[in-house]
């Protein structure tokens, strides 16, 4: 398996069982024990980057905000807790789960694997739709409007990715939830109707017609 995971914590034995957990099963593993030393090994352009929260010197937050501008691979965050509002912060900022220790190291490999996959399908799957100024590359991940790429955060292209793809499909919140961060979790409504927000200021800000309609008291479609 040609597949690089990038593992920030700063608890030596969680890092070690990490470490020898992916190892075993096939992947190339790189180790930080704390924030700035993890923004250094991200330069290495890891397939997945597994990043604990509350490092002494920077904060999974803080190393995620700083990354991922130039680090386009899956981000999950390890914490003891999660409250919605640290959920919100975390997918604000860039991250795309969560995992909440203690954890089973057999769910966790599954979410890894599993994010890996969507990952490379979409790698694989090189698609431009044009729709009179409005053009979207899936293969690298920018929209263009009137020829000049608009800036978009990971999460909220993986929702335009969606919507664009399945133009005039209604999805409610949380089906957009379970299909963008690979699973189902109650009381996520809140972070959808946020990406959206951002997504149709940016749309509005370079003067583009906003794509993503409400259906009220259903949810949200690209339109045709």
């Amino acid at each position: 398996m040609d597949t690089t995971i990038l593992i920030a914590d700063d608890e030596a034995d969680i890092l070690e069982m990490l470490k020898d957990y992916f190892t075993y099963n096939g992947y190339r593993v790189l180790t930080a024990s704390g924030g700035q030393e993890a923004v250094e090994k991200a330069s290495g352009k890891p397939d997945l980057i597994l990043l604990d929260i509350n490092m002494p010197d920077m904060d999974g937050l803080e190393v995620c905000a700083q990354i991922r501008n130039f680090v386009a691979c899956p981000i999950l965050f390890l914490t003891a807790r999660i409250e919605d509002s640290d959920k919100i912060r975390g997918f604000g900022v860039g991250g795309d789960d969560y995992i909440v220790k203690p954890f089973s190291l057999e769910e966790l490999g599954a979410r890894v694997a599993a994010h890996i996959r969507r990952e490379q399908r979409r790698r694989e799957s090189h698609e431009i739709k044009f729709g009179q100024e409005l053009a979207i590359d899936y293969l690298e991940r920018c929209v263009y409007f009137k020829g000049k790429p608009l800036s978009f955060a990971k999460k909220e292209f993986d929702i335009i990715e969606l919507l664009s793809q399945n133009a005039g499909q209604v999805f409610d919140k949380e089906r957009i939830y379970e299909k963008i961060w690979g699973y189902d979790s109650e009381g996520d409504s809140a972070v959808i109707a946020e990406h959206i927000r951002r997504i149709r200021s940016k749309f509005a800000d370079a003067g583009a017609e906003a794509c993503i309609e409400t259906v009220w008291g259903v949810g949200y479609k690209w339109k045709k």
